[in-house]
């Protein structure tokens, strides 16, 4: 006859062993998290925005935590590639994915995804906010955003932008940026900015929007010339620089964004120690000078403060896909 509470609790916990109840290795799995090396997936090619944060945040990352964090890419369909993978991923903490303002633009893009982008995962961070550049081939004689439309309305259909692929940051800028100056540019869509970068520089392009953090190091040696920012107010990287509003393309506004995302059903505790570790990461002294000086402003947030986030960019990005009238 069982005598007491005590031995309930305890008989409790033998079946709870016996059985193999997933229960209690989950809790010491999650207290010890990481105990191995933790995969960053980025869905995009090397060299572009995403994974120049990405590599950024894993070596801090790899220093907080004590495990390597191995940046993996896997490019293609606008992120959604890499971001179909990690969905599949068991919750662990140990696959996690740099997303940048693209992720947003996918559930308007593409209509027959098999994960959906905020059900599917868990919120961790919000890492920085950047400008876009609007940058072009020095080759090319235009010096400025009213040169460059003047340039294109005397040449319909001739001009190209190179991006990162449909629902790319980089895509949507360019979109909005035709429809609002009113001109027609071709987009060549690539499986990433990096590449897209690289045409750029080597004149495959006549032009792209990119991210600041991959870009910058370009206008600076030369190989491309930075006409605007696409932000509402200057870089202070670039303070010469006018923002394409400024320059006379009333209303225009586009920024990228970097965030952290894990599968959906990851345990509370490990999303919160990762949250507190960006946050650490984002915010140590040489990652807030880099990211500064790069034209990148540092954020670190909670998972629920990405979550909102996340949820207002994705109706922006529909707003404008809408406004633009553009499709997969």
């Amino acid at each position: 006859m069982i005598s007491s509470g005590k031995d309930i609790f305890r008989i409790f916990i033998l079946w709870c062993v016996i059985a193999g109840n997933p229960v209690l290795p989950r809790a010491n799995a999650d207290e010890g998290y990481p105990n191995k090396p933790v995969r960053v997936v980025v869905g995009f090619s090397p060299g572009g925005g995403a994974d120049v944060v990405a590599r950024i945040v894993a070596q801090k990352l790899t220093q907080i935590l004590g495990q390597n964090m191995i940046v993996e890419n896997r490019p293609g369909a606008g992120g959604s590639v890499g971001a179909a993978f990690v969905a599949r991923s068991i919750p662990d903490g140990y696959n996690v994915m740099i997303v940048s303002s693209s992720y947003s633009v996918i559930p308007a893009l593409y209509k027959n995804l098999s994960f959906d982008v905020v059900k599917d995962f868990e919120p961790v961070s919000l890492i920085a906010e950047a400008p876009l550049l609007v940058v072009v081939h020095p080759s090319l004689p235009i010096h400025s955003i009213k040169e460059l439309i003047a340039f294109a309305k005397a040449r319909p259909g001739q001009l190209n932008y190179g991006s990162g692929g449909n629902g790319t940051s980089g895509y949507l800028a360019g979109e909005l940026f035709k429809t609002l100056a009113g001109i027609n540019i071709v987009h060549v869509p690539y499986k990433g900015a990096g590449p897209a970068l690289i045409d750029a520089i080597a004149g495959q392009v006549h032009m792209t929007f990119s991210s600041i953090l991959s870009a910058l190091p370009h206008v600076r040696n030369g190989e491309l010339r930075a006409l605007a920012v696409t932000s509402a107010k200057r870089s202070g990287s670039l303070p010469q620089l006018p923002t394409v509003a400024e320059a006379g393309v009333k209303g225009y506004r586009r920024t990228t964004w970097y965030g952290v995302l894990v599968p959906a059903h990851t345990p509370a505790a490990v999303v919160n120690k990762l949250s507190a570790a960006v946050g650490k990461a984002v915010n140590s002294r040489d990652n807030l000078q880099r990211f500064m000086a790069d034209g990148a402003e540092p954020v670190g947030s909670t998972p629920g403060e990405f979550h909102d986030y996340l949820v207002s960019e994705i109706g922006v990005a529909k707003a404008i896909i809408k406004r633009t009238g553009v499709n997969q």
